[in-house]
């Protein structure tokens, strides 16, 4: 969301090279710095991934806010991801970056501890979005049409793996697993 997001660097603890053609293993730098430092005006899209109770899978687009090491999303309690989370935090994140598509797999939980909601909002502030602290939750004049009404929960995505494919050069394919 903004130019000067604040990131924790958080190294893997370990490194496979899924690469066929001889490439080398990404270094994980790559994807880390293009998620922080994506422009607020970039059109970036991503993907969370769900699983619904019976099993089937469901996929959403949504706005992700890279802080602290980890993921943001926002979401109305009614819609179908909201409720997939609030059943199995399992899910996965997909994004486009430049000259890499990325997937992260994690878990989202729901942030309602009045610190982290106050900071993750005035993120949302500097970098458009006039989201404030209601109770445990966000409200905004307006938000995604996906998100649902007012008031938002917060999550926080805590990827354990990356995957890496590197669509320019310096090409390869990477696997990242992190401490959870």
């Amino acid at each position: 969301m903004t130019d000067s997001i604040d990131t924790t660097e958080r190294r893997p603890i370990d490194v496979t090279n899924l690469d066929g053609y001889g490439f080398p293993a990404l270094p994980w730098s790559r994807p880390r710095d293009l998620l922080a430092t994506s422009p607020a005006g970039l059109e970036i899209a991503f993907f969370l991934g769900t699983l619904r109770p019976d099993g089937r899978p469901h996929s959403a687009g949504i706005g992700a806010l890279p802080h602290d090491g980890d993921l943001y999303i926002v979401s109305g309690p009614g819609t179908r991801k909201s409720r997939n989370l609030a059943a199995n935090p399992a899910a996965t994140i997909s994004v486009r970056l430049k000259g890499l598509d990325l997937v992260l797999e994690g878990e989202a939980t729901r942030v309602v501890d009045r610190a982290t909601l106050e900071r993750v909002a005035s993120l949302y502030r500097e970098g458009g979005w006039p989201a404030e602290v209601e109770g445990d939750a966000f409200t905004a004049p307006y938000s995604a049409p996906s998100a649902g009404p007012p008031p938002w929960h917060l999550f926080r995505f805590r990827f354990h793996t990356a995957v890496g494919v590197a669509s320019a050069e310096p090409y390869g394919a990477t696997r990242w697993r992190f401490e959870s």
